[in-house]
């Protein structure tokens, strides 16, 4: 995703230095990202800092350690923050900034593998979800790590799939989104495993006569989470979206703000830095 990320330049042009001046004054005093509520957010600081890298700017490295530093090891933090202290964690590594003994450990993240081989945000549960396998699978990369078990991993997300072809993100319900089934095709893709050609046909069908991507068949408009997770897992299944780059182009340009970010949709009046990196992947896969 960061590499493509890198492109958004190429059609951003001059508006690149707004959106790096909105990410910069995202930082709060102790080193982390602010979230919708202006608190230092570990979630948040995951795409604060991938927005900055990817437009290759300068990282206030030893503020942002200090502001991890709270975390230790992510003893105690749920699923989805320990995955984000991973990312951050091979963020700064790459950078030159490393503490091995800060990292999450394989076993943390093992406490979290339902029974029958997936990740849930519960321990000790019979099936897993899509996006707590696609969070856990991107936290052993971070890692350096083979994942353990990953037919079994491949299974669970596998057994979610729906009728109309398109991915559930847990057990127990029987309708397609379209984040869970990129994360679906882009997780099955790293654990070699060739989905049906019918998700990417799904998500191709959820993109909007007017610009982006809807969220699932019942959802009246389009959302940046999924235009660019959307764009991301068709390019990685070699689907082409050609015919869409005008109107999502169209779409995207609706969401900037003068301010520098990108909203979510056009019913959001908030700026953050999640929906921010989602602006930059999407327009990175435009530029292509």
């Amino acid at each position: 995703m960061l590499q493509v990320a890198r492109l958004a330049p190429r059609l951003l042009c001059e508006a690149t230095d707004k959106v790096i001046e909105f990410l910069l004054g995202q930082i709060n005093k102790d080193g982390g990202f602010q979230n919708r509520d202006g608190q230092s957010d570990l979630y948040y600081t995951v795409f604060g800092l991938e927005a900055l890298v990817a437009l290759q700017q300068d990282i206030p490295y030893l503020n942002i350690n200090s502001y991890l530093d709270r975390f230790g090891n992510g003893e105690g933090l749920d699923l989805v923050h320990l995955s984000c202290l991973a990312r951050c964690h091979s963020i700064l590594q790459h950078s030159g900034y490393t503490n091995d003994k800060r990292k999450p450990s394989p076993e943390q993240f093992e406490a979290f593998r339902s029974k029958d081989g997936g990740y849930s945000a519960n321990s000790n549960v019979s099936k897993g979800s899509v996006y707590h396998g696609f969070l856990v699978l991107g936290a052993y990369q971070d890692l350096k790590m083979s994942i353990p078990n990953p037919k079994k991993l491949a299974s669970s997300i596998q057994s979610l799939k729906t009728k109309n072809g398109g991915y559930a993100g847990k057990p127990g319900i029987f309708v397609g989104s379209t984040p869970t089934t990129a994360a679906a095709l882009i997780a099955l893709r790293h654990l070699d495993f060739l989905p049906s050609p019918e998700a990417s046909k799904w998500l191709l069908s959820q993109s909007y006569s007017e610009g982006g991507f809807l969220a699932g068949d019942s959802v009246p408009i389009p959302d940046l989470l999924s235009t660019a997770t959307a764009l991301h897992a068709l390019a990685g299944s070699d689907v082409s979206f050609e015919h869409l780059k005008e109107p999502t182009l169209d779409f995207l340009d609706s969401l900037w703000s003068s301010k520098g970010g990108f909203y979510g949709n056009w019913s959001e009046d908030v700026l953050d830095c999640e929906y921010t990196y989602y602006g930059l992947l999407a327009l990175g896969h435009l530029s292509l």
